[in-house]
């Protein structure tokens, strides 16, 4: 056919483009749902901080090829562009969905140009409007991972038309096209496995299109040649030279994917793909009966389901089983067909042979028939065979179309054909909006998938939906009673609902479900990985309860024991030997889970905890900066080291911690905690009104802030802002009325500042009622009995806490000034008394002198106070929950290491919840 017959016009690629924005535009209003989730919302590779070479380290989900749970679908160039997608508007999916439909409107206008070789120009042009419009793409076009169709179909066609052009005048060789052809299947290939079936294609072009040989003819040359009769023609040597070259590429393609996925084929389980595990024949019926299903989808979409695993298919397990009959009419549609397109020459069999080959080769690699796939059937892969079944179609609509009897009626069924597709695929589109959409339409036509009542529980779970998404878990156990996954899910929701003792009897039957250890057997080959959680999950559950902490341990060591290079059991089996007080095992734990994986931040994080917890400050700084390194924004990370280096006492480290907790607080401008650590580091270099700010600024977002207020109003004190600290000490009291240290800074500023004896009396006398051996309490109350110049009372208080704490030298100084006054009033007395009882003016001025002292002493008592700050600033540093409790006095070093403990079993717990958060 000629060059020019092949050539697209605006007006019939303008016309494809409109059709396919109008069916496809409520895409745009569609998110992340099903297996975007895994490609582009968890996948690390289309971070611009991840380096490019990953995505060719990687497989499409993100995982390294290397590893034994990835999927081995290796499509480099189609993460690229979804990394380009996140590069101009992130997690935006209106940029991802407006991509896919660019590149389906590519694909139809190059699928136009391709349908020119072989059919006229309006068939041309039916074929590609069917194509633009067949409801079976949506999950191509309307799923963002239905990328890698559209890309490698971009190129599978391109790679095709270039190869049209290898056949130059006089039947020679052009070399040009041919390389061509070569790179663009390689790049088809990056993008989707199926790309490099386009070589087939190829073939079967060159050999029944290009030199028109038909089967009897190629048959009758092979027996003249092995007769010794005749030579091979030239033409047939040229031939033969091109599809060699072009097998030659492929087997090198095929070798280079091979080395990629390291020789090892993807691991599946039964309830991916039943039938792959199924025995002979019901293996062999079940996969030949799914060909007639999927041809069936193509003839009729009008029930489209998202997943077709599991028991959606029931399997066919005997010869008389009535959907053979399926099979066999399939098969005998599919041969007569082949037989006319080889067995005569003609236009009408080669479009026909064409078309057969666009919808057999594409499809071989997802026909399990040569090896077992991850799916039954899935709609998204009969995108390129779809094409070969569009120009069947719009061949036979010609056929139709030319008779004048049938002319009318076969464009009133064009008409409708294309309207009700059309109209199919529009609403088809909002199934796609969210996962509840997605997995409730599909259980609309199929509720023997347990998957999809599991999927529906999951999109209900996201929402917090908990009783409802309970119902669809169960659900999901009475259609597939054997489903591991389903029963952890249960049991997961059990436990957010806080039912722990339904949550344990779940994982119990999950784990009951699992299959024994082989001795030399790989467990990895009978089981998904994801299943081991359940031994992660039940052991999680149960060490909540301190008497079995053992008992988890021993679930931790047999997850281990099926899978040695299982990571989460090892950092799950650290954090529960950190509550078990067993450091050096922990620290065991996590280095093996380091040698499994060097590149997790949160690795190098627990590992800093246990070092704190060891008493290694200086290692656990270290481990975490490594972590800071791998994750320059992990939150836990940036907080404690910088509370560790406040804790150190190390003036050098300040600036530092500081930069550390201004880019926490960037991180989580919402947590009180970064500022009012800004503050304490501000309030160690003196600085007041930074500090003061800062404080203001964590009181503000949490007005309860114990800590915050304390230290605040403790700041106030200490600069000579007294009455500023009043109103704060009020806020804390009345939020904790029980607060010591505010009781004490309170009762001192109204005794020293305001001169109300009777307020810092009631702040004194509350401090004994919590606390009637505190000593600042009581002795500041005997120094309110001095105020009032109750001297006895003053005296007999001072006893009393002199005998608590008989080694304070100024207790027992204060103690001898009220003696000492008590005898020089009492010598005054007996040689005059005033006759009104009251003090004479020189006496008040000599009691009013001693009473300075004692004041002046008090003041000393303050510096108490001050300790309490550095004791509030230490806990505060350790403990996110704020919970400074008044503890006995003890040495900086005893105070250090209680802290220590204090932040290593904290954030041990926060640790824990993170992974079961993330179960």
């Amino acid at each position: 056919l000629s060059e020019k017959m092949a050539d697209v016009s605006l007006k019939e690629a303008a016309l494809i483009v409109g059709v396919v924005a109008a069916c496809y535009w409520n895409s745009l209003f569609c998110g992340f749902v099903f297996d975007d989730v895994s490609a582009i919302l968890d996948n690390k590779d289309l971070h611009p901080s991840t380096p490019l070479k990953n995505l060719f380290q990687n497989d499409f989900w993100g995982t390294p090829m290397s590893e034994e749970r990835s999927h081995k679908s290796y499509r480099p160039l189609t993460v690229l562009t979804f990394r380009l997608n996140y590069l101009f508007s992130e997690l935006n999916a209106v940029s991802y969905h407006f991509l896919n439909l660019v590149f389906h409107a590519v694909v139809c206008v190059v699928f136009l140009k391709v349908c020119k070789l072989f059919l006229d120009n309006r068939s041309s042009v039916v074929a590609s409007l069917l194509f633009a419009v067949h409801p079976i793409h949506t999950e191509a076009v309307t799923g963002v991972v239905g990328r890698a169709e559209l890309l490698s179909s971009i190129f599978f066609l391109a790679a095709f038309l270039s190869y049209t052009k290898s056949k130059g005048p006089d039947n020679t060789i052009v070399w040009t096209p041919i390389a061509v052809t070569v790179f663009l299947v390689a790049v088809a290939t990056l993008c989707k496995e199926q790309g490099i079936t386009v070589v087939g294609i190829c073939c079967v072009y060159e050999v029944f299109v290009a030199q028109g040989y038909t089967l009897p003819v190629l048959l009758d040359t092979a027996v003249q040649i092995l007769r010794g009769k005749g030579s091979i023609p030239f033409s047939m040597l040229q031939t033969l030279l091109k599809l060699i070259v072009l097998m030659f590429s492929t087997l090198l393609l095929v070798v280079v994917r091979v080395q990629v996925i390291q020789s090892q084929l993807p691991v599946f389980t039964r309830f991916d793909n039943p039938a792959a595990v199924s025995p002979s024949p019901a293996r062999q019926l079940t996969f030949n009966y799914l060909l007639p299903v999927n041809a069936w989808l193509l003839l009729n979409p009008s029930e489209l389901c998202c997943d077709w695993t599991m028991g959606t298919i029931p399997l066919v397990e005997s010869l008389l089983d009535v959907r053979n009959i399926a099979t066999l009419t399939f098969f005998c549609f599919l041969g007569s067909l082949i037989v006319f397109s080889l067995r005569y020459p003609g236009d009408s069999s080669k479009t026909v042979l064409m078309a057969l080959c666009l919808i057999v080769l594409p499809f071989i690699p997802a026909s399990n028939l040569f090896f077992p796939v991850g799916f039954v059937v899935a709609e998204r892969v009969l995108y390129v065979p779809s094409m070969g079944f569009c120009i069947l179609v719009a061949h036979g609509w010609k056929k139709l179309s030319n008779k004048s009897t049938l002319r009318k009626i076969s464009w009133v069924c064009l008409a409708a054909v294309l309207f009700t597709h059309a109209l199919k695929t529009l609403h088809r589109n909002w199934d796609w909006e969210s996962e509840y959409t997605l997995f409730m339409s599909a259980l609309k036509v199929n509720k023997n998938n347990a998957k999809l009542w599991n999927n529906v529980g999951h999109a209900l779970e996201n929402e917090k939906n908990f009783e409802r998404a309970l119902q669809f878990f169960i659900q999901a156990t009475q259609v597939q009673p054997d489903d591991i996954g389903a029963h952890m899910n249960v049991g997961r929701t059990y436990k957010n609902l806080n039912k722990t003792k339904e949550a344990e009897e779940s994982y119990m039957i999950a784990k009951s479900l699992m299959p024994q250890i082989i001795p030399g057997k790989k467990y990895a080959a009978r089981v998904a990985p994801n299943h081991l959680n359940v031994y992660i999950n039940l052991a999680n559950l149960i060490r909540a309860n301190e008497s079995r902490l053992e008992e988890a341990d021993q679930l931790y060591r047999q997850a281990i024991s099926m899978r040695p290079d299982f990571k989460q059991a090892y950092i799950s089996r650290g954090e529960l030997l950190l509550k078990m007080n067993k450091p050096l095992k922990a620290k065991e734990a996590y280095l093996r889970a380091l040698e499994l994986d060097r590149t997790n931040a949160d690795l190098w994080y627990n590992l800093a905890i246990v070092y704190i917890e060891l008493k290694d400050p200086t290692e656990a700084l270290k481990n975490f900066n490594r972590a800071l390194e791998l994750n320059p924004t992990h939150k836990l990370a940036l907080f404690n080291s910088a509370l560790l280096m406040q804790e150190s006492g190390d003036a050098r480290l300040r600036p530092e911690a500081k930069q550390r907790l201004l880019h926490y607080v960037k991180e989580e401008p919402q947590d009180a905690n970064g500022y009012f650590n800004l503050g304490m580091l501000a309030m160690d270099d003196k600085k007041d009104v930074e500090a003061e700010a800062w404080m203001k600024k964590a009181i503000r977002l949490q007005p309860n802030f114990r800590s915050a207020l304390f230290n605040l109003a403790l700041l106030y004190s200490q600069t000579a802002k007294e009455l500023m600290a009043l109103p704060v000490l009020e806020d804390l009291l009345r939020y904790y009325p029980d607060h010591t240290k505010g009781l004490i800074l309170k009762g001192d500023i109204l005794m020293n500042q305001k001169k109300d004896i009777v307020g810092a009396k009631m702040c004194f006398e509350k401090i004994l009622k919590l606390d009637p051996n505190n000593v600042q309490g009581k002795h500041n109350l005997c120094v309110v009995y001095f105020e009032e110049r109750d001297l006895k009372k003053a005296e007999k208080c001072l006893v009393e806490t002199l005998a608590l704490a008989p080694h304070e030298e100024y207790i027992q100084r204060h103690l001898n000034i009220v003696r000492s006054k008590i005898a020089s009033l009492s010598a005054t007395e007996q040689s005059s008394l005033p006759s009104d009882g009251t003090a004479t003016a020189e006496e008040k001025k000599n009691s009013f002198q001693n009473l300075k002292e004692v004041k002046n002493e008090q003041k000393t008592t303050q510096t108490t106070i001050d300790n309490n700050k550095e004791h509030s600033k230490s806990k505060k540093q350790t403990d996110k929950n704020n919970r400074d409790k008044d503890t006995p006095k003890k040495s900086t070093k005893a105070i250090k290491d209680i802290e220590k403990k204090r932040v290593a079993a904290l954030k041990r717990l926060e640790e824990i919840e993170r992974i079961l958060n993330g179960e």
